[in-house]
């Protein structure tokens, strides 16, 4: 009796490893250089088999040459913008460290107190000119603790003081910043003072996380103090 070996399927194309050969191909099916080889094997597979009385003219051929050309230049631009966003987030993280520890101004309504002088500072911006401008200074429950009178101001940004010895133990302060022109009010943004505790970069973009726990984007900071 006789036994039959069952020949191996050409489709199997297995190396020592054990690996499929179209597996390495299609890991690599991407890679410019590859498609550039596709392309002339296809090419020369084209010339040989056209038809002698109607040859592809030399337009056709410099203009599927301009094709892979172009494809092939975009992947490899992609890679080198790639690259270069790569190394700009880096740069940017080490030129964003020299701000850890420094005092910066941002948007917000908490009062930076010294603990020691228990004097609380702000800040505000004026989108035009207000004829009448205070600050109340308000403890967490909204209670009202002093007002900072600052009259007649024009439009801009304007630093504040107000001496809270009075109320040494009233805990996280905040202020509300009330600006009119007679009976109209005028729009003004409260700034507040924090510090910067760390770095990162998120999505590109140079973040800070402050001191209070929240985190702003670079372009956020009105004043480095």
């Amino acid at each position: 009796m006789t036994s039959a070996i069952a020949p191996k399927s050409p489709s199997a194309n297995v190396d020592g490893t054990g690996a499929s050969n179209a597996k390495a191909r299609d890991i690599n099916a991407n890679d410019p250089a590859n498609a550039q080889d596709r392309f002339l094997k296809l090419l020369v597979a084209q010339l040989n088999n056209q038809d002698p009385m109607n040859p592809m003219d030399n337009a056709q051929m410099t203009s599927q040459i301009a094709q892979i050309n172009t494809v092939t230049g975009i992947e490899q631009l992609n890679a080198t913008v790639k690259g270069l966003v790569s190394q700009f987030a880096s740069q940017q993280l080490l030129q964003g460290s020299a701000m850890v520890g420094r005092q910066v101004l941002v948007e917000g309504d908490s009062m930076a107190v010294n603990a020691e002088t228990h004097i609380g500072y702000g800040a505000l911006e004026l989108s035009e000119p207000a004829a009448d401008v205070k600050v109340q200074v308000l403890n967490a429950s909204g209670k009202e603790l002093g007002v900072v009178e600052l009259g007649a101001l024009k439009e801009g940004r304007y630093n504040f003081e107000w001496d809270g010895s009075a109320h040494p133990d009233s805990g996280p302060l905040h202020f509300k910043v009330l600006a009119t022109n007679g009976t109209s009010e005028v729009a003004a943004t409260p700034l507040t003072i924090d510090h910067v505790a760390a770095v990162s970069v998120e999505n590109g973009a140079l973040q800070l996380q402050l001191a209070r726990g929240d985190t702003i984007d670079y372009a956020a900071i009105k004043s480095v103090l």
